[in-house]
């Protein structure tokens, strides 16, 4: 797929600037979104996973630049959190290129379904704070492991488990959460794709032109983020993952079926 024609280039340009969007509202790297387009282009699900972490490097650089010109990252926790989500990524990458294709997609279908019950149910408040002492420290540390690994078998920056998480276990606002989780995914998605590098699974060349193409976006995305309430930011999350979700357990079960008359 790294010899692309004029449909998969314009594919990846608009999954690029969908992306960026996606990003700047929801404080996610976008890998809901390119891992879905990149199968639909024919790559596997391990491949594109891989792929969509490199895209992530150039999105999260975007989408953190807009948050922070608003005062909206916290810069300890996200370093605490860098400091797991870079040794979380290792695993993750080991366990992308290990574990079967079917059960890739199974994780990926049942990850999404988590963050759509949390979604509904839990809705962050906008003028939260986050308190960092000896035991949160510890916590943040621990939850970069989990979301680095996390992010690593499913080929996304890991925002949608860290932005929750920041706002309902430690505190934080809405768009402090989302501007925090951007700048940890920096450091990880660039730890996951050197290891995706290495194992020969990534393809560079479509990642960067989603990511560049991302960066256009993102900035809007944090406009548009500002203006929604809380609540109706999650719920047109919890929206887009459900039409995400529907689509990828229907590629779950055919993979299973095709996995199963194979055998």
């Amino acid at each position: 797929m790294e010899r692309l024609d004029r449909r998969s280039m314009l594919v990846l340009v608009a999954t690029g600037l969908a992306c960026g969007l996606l990003s700047g509202l929801f404080g996610i790297g976008g890998g809901t979104i390119i891992v879905p387009a990149l199968v639909w282009l024919g790559l596997s699900q391990r491949h594109a996973a891989a792929t969509s972490l490199a895209a992530i490097v150039p999105t999260s650089i975007a989408g953190v630049t807009s948050y922070a010109t608003g005062g909206n990252v916290n810069w300890v926790a996200a370093l605490l959190l860098a400091v797991g989500v870079i040794a979380g990524s290792q695993l993750g990458s080991l366990l992308l290129s290990r574990l079967p294709e079917v059960v890739l997609r199974w994780i990926w279908v049942a990850f999404l379904v988590f963050v759509i019950v949390q979604q509904v149910v839990f809705v962050p408040a906008r003028d939260g704070h986050l308190v960092l002492h000896v035991w949160s420290g510890a916590f943040l540390v621990l939850l970069g492991v989990v979301t680095g690994a996390l992010a690593g078998v499913l080929g996304i920056g890991g925002g949608a488990i860290m932005m929750p998480a920041l706002s309902f276990l430690f505190g934080a606002s809405d768009l402090m959460a989302r501007g925090t989780s951007l700048l940890v995914m920096f450091p990880g998605a660039i730890s996951g794709t050197v290891a995706n590098w290495r194992r020969r699974i990534v393809h560079l060349r479509s990642g960067l032109i989603i990511g560049c193409s991302a960066v256009v976006t993102a900035p809007l995305g944090t406009m548009l983020a500002g203006w929604l309430t809380p609540r109706a930011g999650s719920l047109l999350f919890a929206a887009w993952l459900t039409f995400l979700a529907v689509r990828s357990t229907w590629t779950a079960v055919k993979a299973t079926r095709s996995a199963r008359a194979g055998a």
